[in-house]
């Protein structure tokens, strides 16, 4: 894992939403300016995309009212698809996820029925799958794949 993540993660503590806040705002990062990610979806504040204004700059208050409600959403899904118990690295993990890639396909994921299937931390495994947009393999999934999955083992070790 990138020693920046790790030292955020540590800096986070241990609850699952301060490593889910730390591990997207650092993969996402924070743009008060909406601009298009690279698949051409309208993007502002730490990801949010659903109901961009472009060309308007957003305060500080607001992208954390985002991230609150997008990361909020994200970690009901996990809750909603997974039906067995999550240490809270795992449930920081599969929330960053839902988060990136939409609670629907978590939720219909490989992950989540191998997850539910109580496979545990092997079932790790299928994030790194998702790296992929638009057709294309991103560097950045790839880091970020591989750090959810590190933490996502790590619920199942403790």
């Amino acid at each position: 894992m990138d020693p920046q993540l790790r030292k955020r993660l540590t800096a986070a503590g241990a609850g699952a939403v301060a490593l889910a806040v730390a591990t997207v705002g650092y993969f996402e990062g924070t743009k008060p300016t909406p601009y298009l990610d690279p698949i051409g979806i309208p993007t502002v504040c730490t990801g949010h995309t659903g109901n961009v204004e472009m060309g308007r700059t957003y305060s500080k208050a607001e992208c954390d009212a985002l991230l609150a409600g997008d990361l909020g959403k994200a970690f009901a899904d996990v809750a909603r698809c997974t039906r067995v118990r999550l240490g809270e690295p795992t449930r920081a993990a599969l929330a960053s996820f839902a988060f990136n890639v939409g609670g629907g396909a978590y939720c219909r994921s490989t992950l989540a029925r191998r997850i539910n299937a109580g496979e545990g931390a092997p079932a790790c495994d299928e994030l790194l799958r998702f790296v992929y947009a638009g057709g294309k393999k991103l560097p950045g999934l790839v880091k970020r794949r591989a750090a959810e999955r590190e933490l996502c083992i790590e619920g199942f070790r403790s």
